[in-house]
C-alpha cells in the first residue's frame, strides 16, 4: 500500500505539474503494479472507458502494442460482460466466450485459460476495467473477491481524480484527453506518444490549440497532418462548431472562388442555386486548407484578403459577409521554397504561418510503432473477423528497423497486406478465418528488407562478462547471468519493461514472468 501512496502522489503532482505527456504511462504502469502485481496472473490491465470502447493505459505481461488497440464493448463480449457485472466477474473455465488477449499472452498463441475482471465506475458511469489472464486454469481462485474489489476502488478513484484534474485545469494544455477525449476527437489516436519529437509536437500543439491563432501544418505525405489538424480543433473552444475540410488540389482552378467563398444564382453559367462556400460552413468552427501550397498564384491575394478582413464576398453578391473562421493550412511543401520560387505569396505565407507545426516523419519517432501498430492490428483483427492478430518479434524487430519512406500511411498498408499473407498461410485453402483463430504476422509477412535501413536503432545493452564460480550449479549460473543482463537492459531503458523486452529480442510477456522468477519484480 505504501508503494500505491507514493505512486499516486507522484502521479498527481506530475499532472498538477504538466508532466503527464512525458510521466504518465511510468505512473499507471506503478499505480497497477502496486496493486494487482503480486497476483498469479500472467497478465493484468488498466483500461479507460472511452466513447467507442476501451483503452489499456497500463498493462503487465503484454506487449506495448497493446496500449495501442481500443477494445469495444460489442465486439469483445467478455468485456460487454465484466462491464455489466456489478462485483468481480469471474468466467468460467469452460467459457466459450473469446477472451480479447486470446494468443498474446506466449509465443504459443495460447488461449487464456482463466479470467476474472472488475468495471471501475462513478456512480453509474463506467470509467474503465481492471482485468487479469492466466494461461493456467484455476490459478486465479486463490485471489480475495473483497480484495481485488478494494484495488478495484482505489484505481477508480485515481481513474476519476485525474479526470477531474484534466476537466478543470487551465494550463496542462489537456495533458489527459487522450485518455478522456472529447467526443469530437479523432478516433484510434494513440494513448500517448513514447517519442520525444511526437511528445514536443504535442506541447506545441496544446499550447496553441485554445487559441484562434491560424496554424501551418507541415510534414511528409502519410505522417497523419490531418489527424493533428483534428486534434487541434478538437481542443480549441471551437470544437462544437463545424470542421470543414478542403482539398486545395481537388478544386478545379475555375471554381476554387465558387468553392471557398460561394456564390449567387445566376453569378456564372451553371449557377441554378445559391452556394455558400467552405468559409461560410465553417463559421464559428474551423476551415482546413489541405494541399495550401496547390492554391493557384492568382488566387492567393483572395485568400489573403480574407484573412485580414475576417469577410467575404460570394460570387454574384455585392454585400460582403462576415465569416469568424479559424484556419489550419496543411501542406508537404516547404513553403518558404515555394516563396523563393516564386510560387507563392510571401504575405500569405506570413499569414498562414503564424503557429506552425512539423508533424515528424515516422524514422524519427521510432518508439511510436508499437502503439500505432496495436491500433492497426485491431483494426485489422475486426475487418478479417478473428479472434486476435499479433505480432511475432522477428515482425517487431523489422517494422522498428525501417525507415517508412511512406510514413504511417506506408505501415497502415503494409500490416494490411500482412495480415492478409499471415490469414493465407495459416488457413486452409478455400476455407474463411475462424472466429477463434489467433493469427500471428512474421517478419516475412511483411515483406520488408530484413536488414536495417539505417543505424538509428538504439544498440543493444552490453553486458561485463562474468564468470560464475565453477563449482556452482549450471541453473544457478544461468540465473545469475539472466538477472545481471536483465537488470542492466532494465536500467539502460530507464526502467520501461517494453523497451527492455524489444532490446533483448524476447516477449514482453515472458520477460515479466521471468523477472519475477527471478526476483527483479515483486
Amino acid at each position: 500500500m505504501t508503494a500505491f501512496l507514493h505512486t499516486l502522489r507522484d502521479l498527481l503532482a506530475d499532472l498538477s505539474a504538466g508532466h503527464a505527456n512525458d510521466r504518465l504511462p511510468e505512473r499507471w504502469a506503478r499505480l497497477l503494479d502496486a496493486l494487482v502485481g503480486g497476483y498469479p496472473a500472467d497478465a493484468s490491465t488498466l483500461m479507460v472507458a472511452h466513447d467507442d470502447g476501451l483503452q489499456p493505459v497500463a498493462v503487465l505481461g503484454l506487449d506495448d502494442e497493446v496500449r495501442g488497440r481500443r477494445f469495444s464493448l460489442t465486439a469483445h463480449p467478455r468485456l460487454a460482460t465484466i462491464a455489466a457485472h456489478p462485483g468481480v466477474c469471474r468466467f468460467p473455465l469452460d467459457s466459450s466466450l473469446p477472451d480479447p488477449f486470446d494468443g498474446l499472452l506466449d509465443d504459443s498463441l495460447s488461449h487464456v485459460h482463466d479470467c476474472m475482471g472488475v468495471a471501475l465506475r462513478d456512480g453509474d458511469r463506467l470509467l474503465g476495467m481492471l482485468t487479469l489472464d492466466a494461461l493456467t486454469p484455476g490459478c486465479l481462485a486463490v485471489i480475495d473477491d473483497n480484495e481485488l474489489l478494494a484495488a478495484a476502488g482505489l484505481l477508480a478513484t485515481c481513474l476519476r481524480l485525474a479526470q477531474q484534474l484534466s476537466d478543470t485545469r487551465s494550463r496542462l494544455n489537456q495533458a489527459l484527453d487522450q485518455h478522456f477525449p472529447d467526443q469530437n476527437a479523432p478516433r484510434n489516436s494513440a494513448p500517448y506518444w513514447q517519442s520525444p519529437a511526437m511528445r514536443r509536437l504535442e506541447k506545441s500543439l496544446t499550447l496553441v490549440a485554445p487559441t484562434d491563432m491560424s496554424v501551418l501544418l507541415h510534414g511528409e505525405t502519410g505522417v497523419g497532418k490531418e489527424r493533428i489538424a483534428r486534434r487541434v480543433h478538437a481542443l480549441s473552444a471551437r470544437c462544437e462548431g463545424p470542421l470543414v475540410r478542403v482539398n486545395c488540389a481537388a478544386l478545379p482552378e475555375s471554381l476554387i472562388e465558387s468553392e471557398l467563398f460561394g456564390h449567387r444564382r445566376g453569378a456564372f453559367s451553371g449557377a441554378v442555386r445559391d452556394h455558400r462556400g467552405h468559409f461560410a460552413m465553417a463559421h464559428e468552427g474551423t476551415l482546413m486548407l489541405d494541399e495550401i501550397g496547390e492554391l493557384p498564384l492568382a488566387m492567393q491575394p483572395k485568400l489573403l484578403r480574407v484573412l485580414q478582413e475576417g469577410e467575404i464576398q460570394p460570387l454574384g453578391s455585392e454585400t460582403p459577409q462576415r465569416v469568424n473562421v479559424r484556419l489550419i493550412a496543411v501542406t508537404n511543401r516547404d513553403l518558404s521554397q515555394e516563396v523563393a520560387a516564386g510560387r507563392f505569396r510571401e504575405d500569405l505565407y506570413h499569414r498562414l504561418s503564424v503557429f506552425p507545426l512539423e508533424v515528424p516523419p515516422l524514422r524519427e519517432r521510432r518508439e511510436d510503432v508499437p502503439l500505432l501498430a496495436g491500433s492497426l492490428l485491431e483494426d485489422n483483427r475486426i475487418r478479417l473477423g478473428l479472434a486476435n492478430l499479433r505480432l511475432d518479434l522477428t515482425a517487431e524487430h523489422a517494422l522498428l528497423a525501417w525507415p517508412w519512406p511512406g510514413n504511417i500511411r506506408e505501415l497502415e498498408h503494409t500490416l494490411g497486406r500482412a495480415a492478409l499473407r499471415a490469414l493465407g498461410d495459416q488457413s486452409p485453402v478455400g476455407q474463411g478465418a475462424r472466429r477463434d483463430a489467433v493469427v500471428r504476422i512474421a517478419a516475412h509477412h511483411l515483406e520488408l528488407p530484413t536488414t536495417p535501413a539505417d543505424d538509428t536503432l538504439a544498440p543493444e545493452p552490453s553486458v561485463p562478462e562474468t564468470h560464475p564460480a565453477p563449482s556452482a550449479p549450471l541453473r544457478e549460473a544461468v540465473e545469475t547471468f539472466q538477472r545481471r543482463h536483465i537488470a542492466l537492459a532494465l536500467e539502460t531503458h530507464n526502467g520501461n519493461w517494453a523497451a527492455t523486452a524489444r532490446a533483448l529480442h524476447t516477449d514482453s510477456g515472458n520477460l515479466h514472468r521471468l523477472a519475477k522468477r527471478l526476483g527483479l519484480k515483486a
